[in-house]
């Protein structure tokens, strides 16, 4: 999950079946037609307008995407929202000093005032979605190409969003489903003004960090608090000091009844990508080849990285952020190649393609109209081999390797006005001062050691591992020079003006082209960038070979199978996923329970290692189980288990009772079922949550942040018919 993707029993590629209630990341638009009656004999007690709505009021509008790539929910009347610690962990970092460590200490406004605005952090609103497959599709047909019907595709789309928004102040556009047999127009409403509230020490709220990262047992209290701020009309704007807190259309109550085994668990958010319709040959080169890639090349920087983290206090924060990033999906790509090999996925994929090749030659029209698909995909994924380890190593080790290299790139425009014969003197100038603009942020979050070590390894690993027919030949002359690569990257930072933010700065007082173009970081990027062309021909011809393939298999399927419910894949629009709070059997004799508690976070700590530290504050509190109203028969839970379908981007995602109120924040998988973006598996699958009690007693009983605990709505209820209270 966190960033970017991934998550499992006899799979039927995307397919819902009744008996399978808890696999599904489904459109709300459709819930009343496609999902209400399951959902209300598994316990849901809401009307399906209750939960979307565009006339009225409805759990949609709690629910919102949170910066570029997480979700979060709205719980009080004035625009708070809470999400995940790691969704909230640039903002923290970029707040955090030596002196205010943030990170390591927390952060707690104790009142409106005190909360801290965010450079580029939004809050996104869904205003409704609309199916327009049918004005799209009127526009294509069989006879264009891919590439044809991409360029229409994105015309038509532009079109439809633009019309849809026209004198307002609304987002909007236009997705596809189904790899191209169904489109839904989003509009959105977009906040841009988004303040820290609160978040608890990395110790709490990344206890187990990378050692227990898509692990479980979890102890995590992955949580942060934010809030959006409006003009004084209610409509979205820039900070401004006048600004005031959103009026919520509509947020979430909170429970804090606990829940038991087999009860209702509902997940409202924005699941960023799935590959559930995944070739054999796709699933193959994933095993084979590109997971292991990326493990390797992360694998490296994250021990660059943390070489000099472990050292440098000033570092570590600086790199809280990036390592953190790196490290996610590090670990990820590990865990999806295992469940991949041990569920079998590939032979399963297999017997999947040789059903549909069945169906398709049983008659002439079905061989006509899909008797390609199946030839297609394995096509696209034979000619995307031969430049796989290229392209991942240009985007892992080159594009996100050492940062030199792609800063440089930003100055190419630059470059391109100064060489002009007709100089723009006041592009130039305008080009620039926002250059000028970008140096501060570019540098306070650098450290030259880490990137210069991080080229030298980068440049050695694509010259050891890519073919040589692939690589630009300054790599062959560097590995035979005297220096080898360690050398050259001695050289690049001793000559190059990308390497700290006093060369920029003077190079930008008297900029010349002839400076840009002579700098080694320039030089080598530009040798790499030669590459891509040809790379991209054989990538794009192979892209629309599968993009067809696809689109024929899904269509297919469907005509196939059509008694079955399929949702569509993932793609970073909101989706509602349903099913029960669940333990599980990883393995033979291994049995795991639903729930965790502050117990086992006792049991964990250790001194000795920063992922497993316990704060003072904390173990006070649980010597005295001094939990308030948050615990239950003298425990703390911290961590619940539910099968829900979910997936990277569904960070910070509320997980809702069968009445709409939060009782946990999703923010991570289990490692048996790292392979659910692509298969998923009913038995092993499970979702992690952080128990919404745990949050308000760190909140409340360790931060002593009452002000945020007034602001919410929080219920407990005597029965599962009751309210006994009901405190604003």
């Amino acid at each position: 999950m966190k960033k970017l993707l991934f998550i499992l029993s006899v799979i039927i590629l995307g397919v819902f079946s009744t008996s399978k209630a808890d696999e599904g990341m489904w459109l709300p638009l459709f819930i009343d037609r496609l999902n209400y009656v399951d959902m209300e004999e598994m316990g849901l007690q809401l009307t399906a307008e209750e939960i979307y709505s565009i006339n009225n009021s409805s759990l949609k509008d709690a629910i919102i995407i949170f910066g570029g790539g997480c979700t979060g929910e709205i719980v009080s009347p004035e625009g708070l929202i809470f999400t995940n610690h790691h969704c909230g962990y640039g903002a923290i970092q970029s707040h955090s000093t030596i002196e205010h460590d943030y990170l390591s200490d927390g952060f707690w406004a104790m009142d409106k005032n005190e909360e801290l605005p965010n450079e580029n952090l939004s809050a996104r609103f869904l205003v409704r979605i609309e199916d327009v497959s049918e004005q799209v599709l009127k526009m294509l047909n069989d006879e264009m190409t891919e590439e044809e019907r991409s360029v229409q595709v994105r015309e038509v789309s532009k079109k439809i969003a633009d019309d849809a928004v026209v004198d307002t102040h609304y987002d909007s556009y236009v997705r596809s489903f189904f790899a191209g047999n169904e489109y839904y127009l989003f509009i959105y409403e977009v906040f841009q003004d988004v303040r820290l509230v609160g978040a608890p020490p990395s110790s709490i709220g990344k206890f187990g960090a990378d050692t227990d990262n898509w692990m479980w047992p979890r102890h995590t209290c992955d949580f942060s608090v934010f809030r959006i701020y409006t003009n004084k009309d209610g409509n979205p704007a820039e900070y401004s000091k006048d600004n005031v807190p959103l009026k919520s259309k509509y947020y979430l109550p909170i429970s804090i009844d606990g829940f038991e085994r087999g009860d209702f668990a509902m997940i409202m958010g924005y699941p960023g990508g799935t590959d559930r319709y995944l070739s054999s040959w796709g699933v193959k080169l994933a095993i084979d080849e590109s997971n292991m890639t990326i493990v390797n090349i992360r694998d490296k920087k994250l021990k660059i990285m943390r070489e000099f983290m472990d050292v440098n206090d000033a570092v570590r924060i600086q790199y809280a952020s990036k390592y953190s990033r790196t490290s996610n999906y590090w670990k990820y790509f590990i865990g999806q190649t295992k469940g991949l090999k041990r569920l079998k996925v590939y032979a399963k994929k297999q017997a999947e393609e040789a059903e549909f090749e069945n169906w398709v030659n049983q008659n002439s029209k079905n061989k006509a109209k899909y008797g390609d698909a199946l030839k297609l995909r394995q096509e696209g994924v034979e000619d995307t081999k031969t430049v796989n380890l290229a392209q991942i190593y240009l985007k892992e080790g080159i594009a996100r390797g050492s940062e030199i290299l792609m800063y440089s790139r930003r100055f190419s425009n630059l470059n391109k006005l100064l060489s002009s014969k007709n100089k723009d003197k006041a592009a130039i100038d305008g080009e620039i001062e926002k250059l000028r603009a970008g140096v501060e942020k570019h540098f306070e979050d650098y450290y030259q050691p880490i990137d210069k070590k991080l080229l030298a390894e980068m440049l050695q690993m694509f010259y050891k591992n890519v073919p040589k027919n692939q690589q630009p030949e300054i790599l062959a002359e560097i590995y035979d020079s005297k220096g080898g690569f360690n050398g050259y990257a001695n050289m690049v930072f001793a000559k190059s003006i990308f390497a700290s933010s006093e060369r920029v700065n003077k190079f930008l007082d008297n900029p010349k082209a002839k400076k840009i173009d002579k700098d080694p970081a320039t030089i080598i990027v530009n040798d790499f960038m030669q590459r891509v062309p040809e790379l991209r021909s054989v990538v794009d011809s192979a892209d629309a070979k599968q993009a067809k393939g696809e689109r024929l298999y899904i269509a297919g399927l469907r005509e196939m199978n059509p008694d079955k419910k399929y949702y569509p894949d993932a793609n970073f629009t909101m989706r509602l996923s349903y099913g029960q709070i669940l333990d599980y059997y990883p393995a033979d004799a291994i049995h795991y329970d639903y729930s965790t508690t502050l117990k086992g976070v006792m049991e964990k700590e250790d001194p000795a290692n920063w992922e497993f530290v316990v704060p003072e504050k904390l173990k006070e509190l649980y010597a005295k189980k001094d939990y308030g109203r948050y615990g239950q028969d003298g425990e703390m839970v911290v961590a619940f288990l539910s099968n829900n379908d979910i997936t990277g981007g569904n960070s910070g995602s509320p997980v809702m009772n069968g009445r709409g109120e939060l009782i946990g924040i999703a923010f991570d998988g289990n490692w048996e079922a790292m392979s659910g973006d692509i298969a998923f598996e009913p038995e092993l699958q499970r979702t992690i949550s952080v128990d919404i009690r745990y949050v308000l007693f760190i909140i409340d009983k360790f931060a002593g942040a009452k002000n945020i605990i007034d602001e919410l709505t929080i219920i407990q209820r005597q029965s599962k018919d009751k309210t006994i209270s009901e405190i604003k």
